[in-house]
């Protein structure tokens, strides 16, 4: 009998953790006969004895859970990187997060974190930009980057939507994309739109003196992503964005590397994530989702505000934003595992969903400067439109680094005075 729970064990180097958190059903005797059914179902084993699982398959591959966590129903289960086919995200989950949610054995079940090996890491590529390559791209140093996203999110024909996106870089705000399901519509064609809001960007550009970039929504199946990642390129645009949930992990491992060779990046959008990881008891946690972007290679990835329309706690997105940016994490038994990213470059975290001017100072003393900050209802719910809400953002980034309140610096500042008088319910 394959025993696959032992906790004197300690994990190798070559070994990837898994940490979940589970609650067993009555068909369950106690956590550790969980643990116990988690690690077979997951890897070598199966719900009755087998005459075709040799010892040598055993002692080779078997599994160990090593933490268990009584109080806090967190185990942590090690597996040999023989497990696993390492470029292979698809396969990786297949094994991990893949039939132990069906089992009877269990009422709840989330993948909490995971901890990737040397030899899986280096079978990536990671993000081609990161944050300094986006810094350099952008020429933006020392401050946040600030974008809104085109508002109705679908509605607009193309020239109604490069105009909105001029308006808003004319007011300061350094990027414009695309919303989660806008792609190419009936009355809003791909094509088209790439290149009339790009002829446009080049016009801004001309006259403001700063670098201004589009994000356009190339989500589609994997043929036509390509396509129309080309199409970007071709018409001078530096920027792509892809639903990473909607498309799939193989998409996105696939789309990463063709457009390797390309000088674009990648931002990522999450929709469709909290259906998997809003339930703080089942699914799997959007650090666990994190990470598994930072290995395929997104550049920008939506994160959570903390404050705003979207849930997600301060330090959740803290974790999630510190998984994607730094050089490697600290286990603390209860939410984290260790991680070296080795060679793999940070990705650049996003803040989007609710955000106004007025929620500025809060978010740089809480998120930093090494973010994107996105705002849509709060930049064109502006009352006197697109332009003066860009202008309100860029003022109040403004304020908070020259050290001055907002109300303050709102005295000289017309479009400012207007957010706070729009959107300060106090």
């Amino acid at each position: 009998m394959v025993d696959y729970v032992n906790l004197e064990y300690e994990p190798s180097k070559n070994d990837l953790i898994a940490m979940y958190y589970v609650e067993i059903s009555s068909e369950c005797k106690n956590l550790e006969h969980a643990s116990e059914e988690i690690a077979k179902e997951s890897s070598i084993g199966t719900w009755t004895e087998i005459a075709t699982l040799s010892a040598e398959i055993a002692e080779h591959l078997k599994p160990s859970t090593f933490y268990i966590n009584e109080e806090n129903n967190i185990i942590k289960i090690a597996y040999t990187k023989d497990l696993f086919e390492a470029n292979n995200i698809s396969q990786i989950l297949s094994a991990i997060a893949g039939n132990i949610y069906g089992m009877k054995v269990i009422k709840s079940l989330r993948l909490l974190d995971i901890s990737f090996p040397e030899d899986i890491v280096s079978a990536y590529r990671g993000p081609k930009f990161g944050i300094d390559g986006i810094k350099k791209l952008t020429n933006v140093m020392d401050r946040p980057l600030l974008g809104t996203i085109v508002k109705p999110k679908v509605g607009l024909n193309e020239i109604e939507h490069s105009k909105i996106c001029g308006e808003a870089w004319q007011g300061g705000l350094d990027i414009v994309k695309d919303d989660e399901n806008l792609t190419s519509m009936k009355f809003n064609k791909f094509e088209k739109r790439i290149t009339e809001t790009l002829k446009i960007r080049d016009k801004i550009e001309s006259t403001t003196g700063e670098r201004k970039f589009y994000m356009p929504n190339i989500t589609a199946p994997l043929n036509v992503m390509k396509k129309r990642a080309d199409f970007v390129v071709k018409n001078g645009g530096e920027y792509v964005m892809v639903d990473i949930v909607t498309v799939g992990y193989s998409a996105l491992q696939e789309i990463r590397e063709y457009l390797d060779d390309k000088n674009v990046v990648i931002h990522a959008h999450r929709a469709m994530h909290a259906a998997f990881t809003r339930d703080k008891k089942h699914g799997m946690t959007m650090l666990a989702l994190a990470k598994l972007m930072r290995l395929i290679g997104m550049d920008q990835l939506h994160t959570g505000t903390i404050i705003g329309k979207m849930e997600g706690g301060k330090q959740e997105v803290l974790e999630i934003n510190n998984a994607i940016s730094k050089p490697e994490m600290k286990d603390n038994n209860l939410t984290m595992l260790n991680q070296d990213w080795y060679n793999i470059k940070p990705i650049l975290p996003v803040a989007s969903g609710g955000l106004s001017p007025l929620h500025i100072p809060e978010l740089i003393k809480i998120l930093g400067k090494d973010m994107v900050y996105q705002f849509g209802g709060g930049c064109h719910g502006h009352p006197d439109g697109t332009k003066a809400g860009a202008k309100a953002i860029r003022q109040a980034v403004d304020a908070v680094l020259q050290g001055y309140s907002l109300y303050d610096y709102s005295k000289k500042n017309f479009e400012l005075a207007k957010a706070i008088e729009t959107w300060d319910k106090k």
